[in-house]
């Protein structure tokens, strides 16, 4: 066993850190965790199954280079790293973490599961229990043409297996931290795990406030079938005296551009000074995902924008509802025409109660620096008693 030191902190140099990550794809949610996390931490190592970030986009990194895994080097892994979601469980348990004091996964998906010793302490900031795998399965499987015949057989295998390993490795974490309340009822209900919630950090100051609003809509996301975005084009596209804006680009471009009406304007992906000039002027954002927190809610209401939501998952504790003082949005509950088209209307009756200055403050609760003090000090603590407790079992 090695020794220990009394006045090592997290975040000092004594103290060794390994900071474990899914996989470095693309600039996501998961990924300014990531920043924050080395700015917290800028002495930590990192691993992840692969990394493909390219080289313009990595400033987030802090100039680090990432451990990957063997999959990194496998073929097409660059394009298709998710076909090897059946061999990543192996992956990550090969990582050499044996040389550190503190491990933190950061993990949606395998991270959490790396193998650590009863010397180590490991936190993991769990964005959601694979979803794909447990109460999310059947949607994927379907959307992914996997819901049957011989290739679906053998999907749901893989993912049954997967089930039995995510379960499994949930022993060897000590602390959870969630994203949300919402996941952290998740985390319960698979893991049996009680877990702290500490929200995402969202840079809310680089979307300025701004208070004249325009007579149009704006939804904003990647095309992908559960973002629904092929939902709000449809319903907006039943209300053709509503002028509806549609930033992104993805799998389902074609799809939603085929629903779209003449009032409405599918502007593909745009650079961010374009959607933030968007989402500052829009009269309310339209949101129809299940996300496990949601971060462009945040940010428009960081513009001052109201929101209108699907009302299930994270977005419950990010926008408030028409029943609260103060609110920043109005919810629908069912993910139909019928639904989105009444919360449109209820809307526009109760626009005049939703104002740009609530918005905004609603949506600092949320910004960087709050969550790197919570997570912070939420280390801090962990470390603390997990040290004293060390030394009342060597002593």
């Amino acid at each position: 066993m090695r020794e220990r030191d009394d006045d090592r902190d997290p975040g000092g140099a004594e103290v060794r850190i390994a900071i474990i990550h899914d996989w470095l794809t693309v600039y996501g949610g998961a990924e300014r965790v990531l920043e924050q996390l080395l700015l917290l931490y800028p002495e930590a190592d990192v691993f992840s199954v692969v990394d493909f970030i390219p080289q313009d986009q990595r400033g987030f990194l802090n100039g680090k280079t990432v451990n990957t895994s063997f999959i990194q080097n496998l073929p097409f892994a660059k394009v298709k790293y998710r076909q090897y979601l059946s061999i990543m469980p192996l992956a990550v348990e090969q990582f050499d973490l044996s040389g550190y004091d503190l491990v933190i996964s950061n993990s949606y998906a395998v991270a959490k599961g790396v193998i650590t010793g009863p010397d180590q302490l490991h936190l993991s900031m769990c964005h959601s229990p694979i979803r794909y795998a447990w109460d999310l399965q059947h949607q994927y499987l379907k959307e992914s043409g996997l819901d049957k015949g011989f290739k679906g057989l053998l999907a749901k295998w893989m993912l049954h297996k997967i089930r039995l390993w995510d379960y499994r490795t949930a022993d060897g974490v000590n602390h959870f931290i969630a994203n949300s309340k919402f996941i952290s009822r998740r985390i319960w209900k698979v893991y049996r795990r009680e877990s702290a919630v500490i929200y995402p950090p969202v840079d809310v100051n680089a979307f300025s406030y701004y208070e004249t609003k325009e007579e149009f809509y704006l939804t904003a996301s990647r095309m992908v079938p559960y973002k629904r975005m092929d939902l709000i084009v449809e319903a907006f596209s039943l209300m053709p005296d509503k002028k509806l804006i549609v930033i992104g680009d993805g799998p389902e471009y074609k799809k939603i551009r085929s629903k779209a009406g003449k009032n409405v304007t599918i502007l593909g992906y745009q650079p961010f000074h374009v959607l933030k000039e968007y989402m500052q002027r829009a009269q309310a954002f339209v949101f129809a995902a299940e996300e496990d927190f949601g971060i462009a809610p945040v940010e428009a209401q960081a513009c001052g924008t109201p929101v209108i939501a699907f009302g299930k998952g994270g977005v419950l504790e990010t926008i408030r509802g028409l029943d609260r003082q103060t609110p920043t949005g109005v919810f629908f509950y069912e993910q139909t025409l019928p639904s989105l088209v009444a919360s449109v209307q209820q809307f526009e009756q109760e626009k005049n109660k939703m104002t740009p200055q609530a918005c905004r403050e609603n949506a600092m609760r949320f910004s960087s620096e709050r969550f790197r003090h919570e997570f912070r000090q939420y280390v801090l603590e962990q470390y603390e008693l997990y040290k004293a407790k060390w030394d009342r079992e060597i002593n």
